[in-house]
């Protein structure tokens, strides 16, 4: 069976740090992303592509997964339910038959088990409205989503968070989609970052979505990659860190560098050491 078709031979959700959306009515863009060191490539059908542009979309993301990303997990992204486009697009879903299908503007769980119905396909669900974060929960629970995407454009627009807030304006907001996934068991990815020059606003705000819980990030430009790929892998130190840690636990609480650790700890440097040998692999 062909790798970008079967769930259980891709990455898992889980350690996933780089999103790359890519415009399905853009073949070149397309044939670039095979080459590029991104963890997940989304084909888009949505707001990356011209209406007049989505039939031609439609089948060369049907091409696309059929020939695969050398073995990396992908999803088809499909225009909104209400839109006209969204039939059409669980339609090419169904003929190309990726592991994942990307819901945009889910509010409620009905929207994700809809499309789960149709496509058979797991479900990553977008959350980008005040009625979807309310809802973000039992979005979270619904059988065949996997993971939920925050959709942080729209998220400020619905909210009134003006373009020039910090980021800190809808911190509250990021963290309860990652309060949904955790407490469903499901993957949780930030947002985009919409300026394409200026990678130290990136790398911070990469470094703010792995400390508020997120599992990676979603990106618009291949030059993300790298820095967004860094700041969701175990640094050097930390996996230092992690092997004294687990080489220096004896027990029950103990004191080690000046702190005080105990087995929950060890469980975590554990985790690390775990994240970063599968990254490796």
């Amino acid at each position: 069976m062909n790798a970008a078709r079967d769930p259980s031979a891709t990455m898992p959700l889980r350690l996933v740090r780089t999103l790359l959306f890519v415009p399905a009515s853009r073949p070149r863009a397309i044939e670039k992303a095979r080459s590029l060191d991104c963890d997940f490539i989304i084909l888009d059908l949505e707001d990356s592509v011209l209406p007049e542009d989505r039939d031609q979309a439609r089948q060369n993301a049907v091409n696309a997964v059929k020939a695969g990303f050398d073995g990396r997990p992908c999803a088809i992204r499909i225009n909104a339910e209400g839109r006209s486009d969204h039939g059409l697009d669980m339609v090419a879903v169904r003929a190309a038959m990726p592991p994942y299908v990307i819901v945009p503007k889910v509010i409620e769980a009905r929207q994700a088990h809809d499309v789960h119905l149709v496509t058979q396909r797991q479900i990553i669900a977008m959350i980008e409205s005040p009625v979807g974060l309310v809802n973000a929960q039992r979005i979270a629970r619904e059988p065949g989503v996997v993971a939920l995407l925050a959709g942080t454009n729209d998220m400020r627009r619905g909210l009134g968070v003006p373009p020039d807030a910090p980021r800190s304006a809808i911190s509250l907001a990021l963290q309860s989609i990652v309060l949904a996934a955790r407490a469903a068991g499901v993957a949780a990815f930030d947002g985009v970052y919409n300026n394409l020059e200026d990678p130290e606003g990136l790398a911070q705000e990469c470094e703010e979505g792995r400390y508020i819980g997120f599992d990676g990030k979603s990106i618009i430009h291949p030059s993300h990659i790298a820095i967004a790929n860094g700041s969701f892998s175990p640094s050097g130190p930390a996996v230092e860190q992690a092997k004294a840690i687990i080489e220096a636990f004896t027990g029950g609480a103990q004191r080690y560098d000046g702190r005080m650790i105990e087995s929950m700890h060890v469980a975590e440097a554990k985790a690390i050491l775990e994240r970063a040998e599968r990254l490796r692999g």
